[in-house]
């Protein structure tokens, strides 16, 4: 009753009230109010999303003041010392690895930047699952790292809470959480029955309650206490959570939460009857803890119903069941359900059940700064741990779940102490592991390698989406987490029945994935699983591995290793076991997943390498050790034949299996350990049996014979050969491998590191990536090791990046020093390394270009032999490989075959015989004979070789070989056996098997074969072991396998007499691959010199071998000499000469080739030489452009044109124009330009700003309006020029063709279905010829030579004549032009003009689409392809000649095109500007009665702009005389604008000045050509109107403080009339092709007025130029000065202010720029990446800058879409006329927009190692790139981006 009154009343009184009673000593009637009036407020029955309960709460607990005070408050008492800020995915955030203990360690960009990271190696970050800010924990980061904040412990020093301050928050907080859980017990229902959405739904209901909570733990430190309190007190739990016995919904509501514990263990109550059981059978199986096998019948997962499990037994036979195991753990809290006893528990209970919400994961977050809150929530985290993966596997969304999962874990686990804690307490490790073993339990298939049909061993099957979607990463990742401690792992590695199941986990994944061999058709369907295995192996198996090795680096840790050593091979003779093998492996399988061996291997190697251990200690029986050779090799081998492609009908996916085995992030967790595990057998196994199985494995057995002719019953022929050279090259990597053997772990690291660079220059960040993780970190400097940027520079130079003139950008590279090329290139390591053979062959190309380029050795190089570092002692043996006598027999054959000529040898397998030969040589036994001398006699092949030192059997001579070949082979002899051994080699074209001497061969009669022997040797082995494997029946024999197809000859043996020794083969080798007869004199050992030897080809590798032999041996050198003697006689030199001849003839014909190969390509060249000049865009000033074709010397007739399609050459007609290939785009480039020569800063902070007043474009604007106001619109188009901002740009590649055949071109793209970069409807197409982007045809003028004579004359008619001439020729009416093709086309290409802007661009007059208008339009193109041709050359005429601008620019015809359009409209005679220039008007009565406004004064009239409407108004062609003409008298003009502009800076008192001293010169004889005057006579007459100088008079005197000298307003008149004069040169050059000379910058006004005829000759240097020396006079200077000065003042009485705008105005422009950047790129990233767009308010998720005018706009934003069109296009058309250049802020590339394409662009902001970071993955610091953002510029200033970049798409309105 009571809590309905308090309801009615204000919220904040009664709160006050309430407060008032509880702090009362006797609070029990404040309580029982409270109580009431929460039993109503909070009533879970009402909806959530009433917020009426909200603000209750509020307010109560504020206590009475208003809530946002209460916070202000509470947080005035926050201590805490942790940051803690929690953020969520995409979020950016730092890592430091110089600060950070644990790996995992972040920072926010605030204590980042408060922190001193300066020369730390950090890297800013994207957040992928979220995380928190780890300032201020010791545990996680260095102190020195801090931030000053969290450094200082501010947080320490705050006083106690006042208790009454948070008295509400206890009495209110523990209501409003239960609410809000039985809110969240109520929503719940099971994922089955329901939708996704339905959660979604509760939670969104629930948002405001959450995010209160989450506003509560920001109050600081004070409120977390408080709620941690809360969270965790169990008795509030138990009185709240049942709620009172009367409340019915509480009862129900609290059954639902029971029901929906049920079932959150493990195993459900049913299932635990049924396991008793099994788990016995389990035990029985394979001692404790092992996993027994049930049969497969039971349900896959705990939760299946029954009605599952039938349909499982029903499956149809040939799918592969589910295998179900049962665990016996010790731990039964891991399996059974959860009990919670405070609020906490159940919190994080329905987080997990709703899928982890993001809200409640920060909430939870949010609380870790409390220690006592973050060890209880570690509990529960651990408790629940089970229960996640559960929930984990059903959900639909696993990767949202995964991530959030793991934001919460690594906050938890990455804290040392804090999981050592958990791991005593709550057995973190068991529940860890266990939980991980029941997850891949739940998908687990009947292995099939080996023994298929009785196979006891269970796999992962990679299919399953818990595999394919990586689920299992979170829990693999904590594990791997808590591993990297090392109190956490100790207690792993002590725990033996742990390390069982762990064991028993990794051989869940040993022989995954299999691959069997399709022998007859194409597989269907390629699966891709193999992805998942690798990551499986690689996250599940090889990186908890890695984080164990960590803590066995040291003597004390020998015993872990020793268990784990145990237990590994413990696990693997249970896994042979279980699949049943025996010895052999089965054909055509395999499978690249062999954890278990690899966990032997790694710890076997660091046993020996870091903790001292005995090797044999270590190592099994030999059986044991010739079984677990057998995979690893099988891999070898298999790799091998992939490359072979004997594995094609597997499809693509088996080479990407191959290539990912050998891959950078692989190699070390599978290559390395399994070739490292071979060698470890290799050095402890017989090495005949060894050497044996290898050739045996690789297939090549029957390949190894002295016959020509052998059959291969496995192999095809053509896979003999790279099957030969995969077996031999696998030889030498195992034998000459060092990493695990010995190499420290800088030398590994160099030598990784050499062999990268050797195959490729390599940026930094993609040589991190590509160098193998362990055993060298990369993060954080391991104490004693060398760090990568120390070896870096060690062994390599840094490029830094250049520019192509192409315009390709390069990235800072790598490329190995000249020594390393020489002393350390190591062809092994690279073929180890190489995922793409291609990189093999790479890395030989650089090593040939360095021999050649350094002279040390011209011709093909081989690879080169590298000296090894020596063996550690425990892996001596390995060195037996190469002294056993099958090698010999192996290598003697194969030397023997190359040098017969037999078919699939090749120089590579050579090559790899020699590398075996000389490693050998180097690595000699030390071990003395005498035990192994007496049991030769029953070998049968030891009359091969007497021993097995390979020094002493180099020398050994073979007389007789038997082999068994088919009949059909040239060895079957019918006649006796050949008297002589040159006769025996001529027959030698191909030999078979190896066998005993001729007098053997007698007694014994049996064919040695490798296999025979291998056989015998694995007897001997086992029968040493006394185990019963003698009685197992071996599978079919070796003789069986002879069962070839069809019927293949018979075999015959045969006897082969050899008579060679290795040293005398290798002799005759040398002989042949030298070519000559007697390349070894007898004496060559002598003079011997040895230093040449390291680098050559395969003689100095044989010369090489002779002489190690020879140093080493006196038996070996004498033998050489011998044989040196024997083999060269002195031959008569007759014999020579038919081969000598031959070669000449040879020689000579290869010259002759050649001179006609280049005689070709001299032509082609000259040819292409035109195209390529145009078409690269490189400045060659020498060659004149190819567009000045109507403007050469005196032509013939006519001008010719070649027509690029068809070929043809010819004039250009009426009826068949010819066209240049031209790109019309519109260019506001004009219009961004600004006064002053710095470029605008780009805005980094809130107080700047770029205001675009000061452009070119807006200025012209304002001017245009200004004039619209005052003066008739007619006239005011005519006086200025538009096209500033939108004008029409038009260049040319230079390449002309037939206009219809460019329409017929057109069709042909139109048809063709081929993605193009282009739209062909738009009428763009590449030009034939070189490909430039264009997409127009500009028509060519039938061209009239002979008048080109006329022109050019010079004249010497009076000045008054050719004015009167000049108006006449204005008065001629334009013709039009006859209907021909010629003039269609012309008309279409001005509809192409004016479709290429935009409306806006054009329209500028009062009245749109009148001919005015038009008329604006086109001479405003003209002026606009002028001015932009200035700014290419430079913004002046210096330089002359032609620039690459030039070659571009195609005025000529572009000016024919506008005049023949132009001349359509005359000009009213009454109007004609030409009169008023040159005549002094009679009448002024005309302006009287003119209802109009009046004209445009001369002085407010565009000069430039008037030339080309002359020009383009006149009869084309212009006599030069007339165009000079007109030239002179716009000059008068623009002088007298000059003076009236000067005028008025000056003060009143220097015009008074001025004024009369210049009025005493107006008598004299040249007062017309003298400044003083006229400026005299200016000021006089504008003074007749006050105004016109009146205004801002103060501002005048303001700015010129210095006094106006003669020169300084001489400089001042010429810089005023020098855009001018510059623009009129151009013009002239353009259509008279004079030529433009160069000149210094100081006498370009002089060299202009020269060039224009303005004056007869420059001046002297001594003598300054007068500008006014250059003015002519047709009528009286004065008299014409005076109207043009009355014809302003006649104005002004309207507006002062603007006349003397319009009068003022400066021509002079600077270079158009680009933004200025700042040289940090993270300066523009941190004020732009979180800024609010202007228009929609919203932080963008992909902001862009505009680096033109510093716009910052939406990519792609649907918020700022207009009309369809998205931000970024929108913008490019307002501020480009269609051309953008976006800076993306989160990707710190550059993207250009032109038109409908968009082409990504790269990057102007380079790291510290000259390399692009897009999308800011590496995150590390970016430095502005001058050279790339000039060339940026140059592009966008050059209008050439469409033909530099290639890559363009259609960005369809959504950029």
């Amino acid at each position: 009753m009571m809590a309905a009154s308090l309801l009615r009343r204000d919220k904040k009184a009664t709160a006050a009230h309430l407060k008032a009673d509880l702090n009362r000593t006797d609070n029990s009637s404040g309580v029982r109010q409270l109580q009431e009036l929460l039993d109503s407020v909070l009533n879970p029955e009402k909806p959530a999303a009433d917020t009426e309960a909200l603000d209750w709460c509020k307010c109560l607990i504020a206590g009475g003041e208003g809530f946002e005070e209460f916070c202000k408050t509470v947080r005035s008492y926050d201590n805490a010392t942790l940051c803690g800020l929690v953020w969520t995915a995409n979020f950016v955030a730092y890592r430091c690895r110089t600060c950070g203990i644990s790996p995992c360690m972040s920072l926010c960009a605030e204590c980042f930047n408060n922190g001193d990271h300066t020369g730390h190696d950090f890297n800013m970050f994207r957040s992928q699952a979220g995380g928190a800010c780890d300032c201020g924990d010791s545990n996680v980061m260095r102190e020195s790292g801090f931030c000053r904040r969290h450094r200082l412990r501010t947080g320490e020093n705050v006083p106690s809470v006042p208790r009454d301050l948070l008295l509400m928050s206890e009495m209110v907080l523990p209501r409003f959480i239960i609410c809000i859980i039985q809110y969240l017990r109520d929503g719940y229902t099971e994922p089955d029955t329901s939708t996704e959405r339905d959660l979604q739904k509760v939670l969104q209901q629930l948002e405001p309650q959450i995010s209160f909570l989450e506003e509560l733990t920001k109050m600081g430190g004070a409120m977390r206490t408080v709620l941690t309190k809360i969270l965790t007190n169990q008795q509030t739990f138990k009185d709240l959570s049942m709620g009172q016995e009367e409340n019915l919904y509480a009862k129900n509501n609290y059954d639902k939460y029971l029901s929906a514990l049920k079932n959150s263990g493990l195993v459900s109550v049913e299932e635990k009857a049924q396991g008793g059981a099994a788990d016995v059978a389990a035990g029985a199986e394979g001692g404790a803890g092992a996993l027994g096998l049930l049969g497969t019948s039971a349900p896959g997962s705990p939760d299946e119903s029954n009605k599952e499990e039938d349909q499982d037994g029903g499956q149809s036979v040939g799918q592969r069941k589910r295998v179900k195991l049962s665990s016996t753990t010790k731990d039964p809290s891991i399996i059974e359900s959860l009990k919670h006893k405070c609020f906490l528990e159940e919190l994080l209970f329905w987080t997990i059940k709703y899928e982890f919400p993001q809200k409640m994961v920060t909430f939870l977050l949010n609380m870790l700064p409390d220690q006592d809150y973050k060890i209880t929530f570690t509990k529960t985290f651990v408790q629940h741990y089970a229960f996640i993966m559960k929930t984990l596997m059903k959900s639909h969304e696993s990767d949202t779940m995964s991530n959030r999962i793991v934001h919460i874990s690594v906050q938890l686990f990455s804290n040392e102490e804090l999981a050592r804690h958990v791991t005593e307490e709550c057995q973190l490790l068991d529940i860890m592991v266990t939980v991980l073993l029941y997850m891949m339990e739940s998908c687990l298939i009947k292995s099939e390698l080996q023994d298929e049909e009785n196979s006891r061993h269970v796999v992962v099957n990679c299919g399953e989406a818990l595999l394919k979607n990586n689920t299992y990463w979170p829990l693999v990742s904590d594990f791997i987490n808590i591993l990297s401690h090392q109190s956490v792992a100790k207690k792993f590695l002590e725990d033996h029945s742990l390390l069982m199941l762990w064991m028993s986990f990794v051989s869940f994944f040993q022989g995954m994935n299999l691959n069997k061999r399709e022998l007859n058709e194409h597989v269907e369907f390629e699966s891709q699983t193999y992805y998942a295995a690798f990551a499986a192996e690689l996250e599940a198996c090889a990186q908890p591995m890695w984080g164990l090795l960590t803590h066995c680096k040291v003597k004390e840790t020998q015993e872990y290793t020793k268990t784990v050593v145990r237990y590994c091979l413990e696990t693997l003779q249970i896994w042979f076991d279980a699949i049943g093998f025996i010895d052999e492996p089965a054909p055509n399988q395999v499978t690249f997943h062999l954890p278990l061996h690899r966990y032997y291997a790694m710890f076997l190697s660091k046993a020996v390498k870091c903790q001292g251990l005995d090797l044999d200690s270590l190592l099994p029986d030999q059986e044991m050790l010739m079984k677990i050779m057998v995979h690893p090799l099988q891999i070898q081998a298999s790799l091998s034949e992939i490359h072979s492609n004997m594995w094609v009908r597997n499809g693509l996916q088996i080479k990407g299996q191959a290539m990912t085995y050998v891959q950078s992030h692989f190699c070390n967790s599978m290559i390395d350990p399994d070739i490292y595990l071979l060698q470890v057998c290799a050095s402890r196994l017989d090495p005949d049996y060894f050497i044996s199985s290898v050739f045996e494995r690789f297939k090549v057995v029957d390949l190894l014979t002295m016959a020509s002719q052998h059959q291969n019953a496995v192999l095809d022929s053509e896979q003999e050969r790279p099957m030969l050279e995969g077996a031999l090259t696998f030889l030498v990597i195992l034998t000459s491998l060092r990493i695990h053997l010995g190499m420290a772990d800088d030398e590994i690291l160099r030598a990784e590191m050499v062999s990268q660079l050797c195959m490729n220059d390599r940026t930094h960040s993609s040589l991190l990536d590509l160098i193998p993780e362990n055993p060298n970190p990369k993060s954080g400097i391991v104490p004693g090791s060398c760090s990568f940027e120390e070896m870096l520079s060690a062994v390599a130079d840094f490029k830094a990046p250049v520019f192509e003139p192409g315009g390709s950008m390069q990235q800072g590279m790598y490329t190995p020093k000249a020594e390393v090329w020489e002393k350390e290139f190591d062809p092994i390591m690279v073929v180890l390394r190489t995922v793409y053979r291609r990189d093999v062959q790479s890395a030989m190309d650089r090593y040939s270009a360095f021999l050649k380029q350094s002279g040390i050795h011209t011709g093909n190089p081989w690879p080169p032999y590298k000296e090894r570092t020596p063996l550690h002692p425990c892996y001596k043996g390995l060195v037996k490989l190469l002294h056993c006598k099958t090698l010999h027999i192996v290598i003697f054959t194969l030397l023997y075959k190359i040098w017969m000529d037999h078919q699939n040898m090749s120089e590579h397998v050579l090559c790899m015989v020699l590398y075996l030969i000389e490693l050998g040589l180097d690595n000699q036994v030390q071990d003395d004979k005498e035990d192994e001398e007496p049991c030769i006699e029953e070998h049968c092949h030891d009359s091969w070789f007497p021993g097995t030192n390979l020094l002493s059997n180099l020398h050994h001579v073979i007389n007789f070989v038997r082999v068994r070949v088919p009949e059909t082979a040239p060895e079957v002899k019918r006649e006796p056996p050949p008297s002589t051994s040159s006769e025996a080699s001529s027959f030698g074209q191909n030999s078979r098997r190896l066998t005993g001497n001729w007098r053997e061969n007698l007694r014994e009669a049996q064919v040695f074969s490798l296999v025979a022997e291998r056989r015998r040797k694995f007897q001997e082995i086992i029968n040493r072991s006394n185990t019963e494997a003698t009685q197992v029946v071996r599978p079919k024999s070796s003789s069986t396998r002879w069962v070839p197809p069809g019927t293949p000859p018979q075999l015959v043996t045969e006897i082969l007499e050899i008579r060679e020794s290795m040293l005398s083969l290798l002799i005759k080798l040398h002989q042949k691959l030298s070519a000559r007869q007697n390349s070894l004199s007898a004496s060559w050992l002598e003079d011997m010199d040895t230093s040449r030897h390291a680098h050559g080809d395969g003689i100095t590798a044989i010369e090489r071998i002779l002489t190690k032999a020879a140093t080493r041996s006196r038996q070996s050198k004498r033998s050489i000499q011998e044989i040196c003697g024997k083999v060269c006689p002195p031959v008569p030199p007759k014999k020579n000469s038919p081969t000598d001849k031959k070669t000449m003839d040879k020689e000579e014909r290869r010259q002759r080739a050649r001179e006609r190969q280049q005689k070709l390509l001299a032509e082609f060249a000259s040819r292409q030489k035109s195209f390529m000049e145009t078409a690269m865009d490189v400045e060659s000033p020498d060659a004149e452009a190819a567009m000045d074709l109507g403007a050469s010397e005196v032509m013939e007739s006519e001008v010719l044109y070649d027509c690029v399609i068809c070929g043809q050459s010819g004039p250009s007609t009426e009826d068949r124009p010819t066209g240049l290939v031209v790109l019309l785009q519109a260019s506001s480039v004009l219009g961004h330009r600004c006064k002053s020569e710095e470029a605008k800063k780009l805005p980094t902070s809130d107080e700047e700003h770029i205001y675009p007043v000061d452009t070119c474009g807006v200025a012209h604007d304002v001017r245009l309006t200004l004039m619209q106001r005052f003066f008739k619109d007619s006239s005011c188009l005519q006086s200025v020029s538009i096209g500033w901002d939108g004008g029409v740009y038009v260049q040319t590649c230079g390449h002309t063709l037939h206009i219809d055949c460019h329409k017929s071109y057109m069709e042909s793209l139109r048809n063709d279905q081929v993605l193009q970069g282009f739209s062909v409807d738009k009428g763009e197409f590449t030009c034939p010829l070189c490909r430039q982007f264009a997409n127009s045809v500009l028509p060519c003028r039938p061209g009239r030579g002979t008048e080109a004579g006329a022109w050019h004359t010079p004249t010497n008619k009076k000045t008054c004549v050719l004015v009167k001439e000049v108006e006449d020729l204005q008065e001629q009416l334009g013709l039009f032009p006859t209907e021909s093709n010629l003039s269609k086309e012309m008309e279409l290409v001005i509809k192409d003009i004016k479709n290429t802007t935009q409306k806006k661009y054009m329209d500028y007059g009062k009245n749109p689409g009148s001919p005015d208008n038009d008329f604006l339009f086109m001479y405003s193109v003209a002026r606009t392809n002028l001015e932009l041709e200035l700014v290419h050359r430079g913004g002046n005429l210096c330089s002359g000649g032609a620039s690459a601008a030039a070659k571009r620019s195609c005025l000529n015809q572009l000016f024919h095109v506008l005049a023949m359009h132009m001349r359509l409209y005359s000009i009213d005679s009454a109007y004609n500007p030409w009169t008023r220039l040159t005549q002094v008007s009679q009448s002024r009565e005309a302006d009287g009665f003119d209802e109009e406004r009046p004209e445009v004064p001369m002085l407010f009239r565009d000069v430039p702009s008037l030339l080309i409407i002359f020009v383009l108004t006149m009869p084309q062609p212009l006599r030069k005389e007339h165009f000079t003409c007109v030239v002179k008298m716009l000059y008068n003009l623009q002088y007298t604008q000059a003076l009236a502009a000067l005028s008025a800076k000056f003060s009143p008192e220097e015009r008074q000045a001025w004024s009369t001293s210049g009025a005493l010169k107006k008598n004299a004889a040249n007062a017309e050509k003298s400044f003083e005057a006229l400026l005299s006579h200016v000021i006089s007459e504008l003074s007749k109107d006050k105004s016109v100088y009146k205004v801002n008079t103060e501002e005048t005197s303001m700015l010129s403080s210095s006094v106006w000298s003669p020169q300084s307003i001489e400089f001042s008149l010429q810089q005023f009339c020098l855009p001018f004069l510059r623009l009129s040169c151009l013009l002239q050059h353009h259509l008279y092709g004079d030529s433009l000379t160069g000149c210094l910058e100081e006498e370009e006004f002089s060299s202009l007025a020269v060039c224009l005829g303005l004056i007869a000759s420059a001046p002297q240097p001594s003598n300054p130029m007068h500008s006014a020396s250059c003015l002519e006079w047709a009528v009286s200077a004065f008299d014409l000065v005076t109207q043009w000065c009355a014809e302003v003042t006649g104005v002004s009485e309207t507006q002062a202010e603007q006349s003397l705008t319009l009068l003022v105005e400066d021509p002079q422009w600077a270079a158009p720029r680009l933004l200025q950047l700042p040289d940090n790129y993270n300066i523009i990233f941190q004020y732009y990446h979180r800024k609010a767009c202007t228009a929609c308010k919203k932080v963008p998720k992909d902001p862009a800058l505009c680096l033109v005018c510093g716009a910052f706009v939406c990519l792609k934003g649907l918020c700022c879409k207009q009309q369809g069109i998205c931000e970024c296009v929108l913008h490019s058309q307002l501020c480009g006329a269609a051309t953008g250049i976006f800076l993306l802020i989160n990707a710190s590339v550059i993207i250009i927009i032109r038109g409908h394409r968009f082409c990504l662009w790269g990057s102007v902001y380079l790291d510290a190692h000259g390399e692009e970071d897009r999308d800011l993955r590496r995150g590390k610091p970016l430095f502005l790139c001058e050279e790339r953002y000039r060339v940026l510029e140059q592009q966008w200033v050059s209008h050439t981006f469409d033909h530099i970049n290639k890559r363009w798409g259609p960005h369809y309105n959504g950029l």
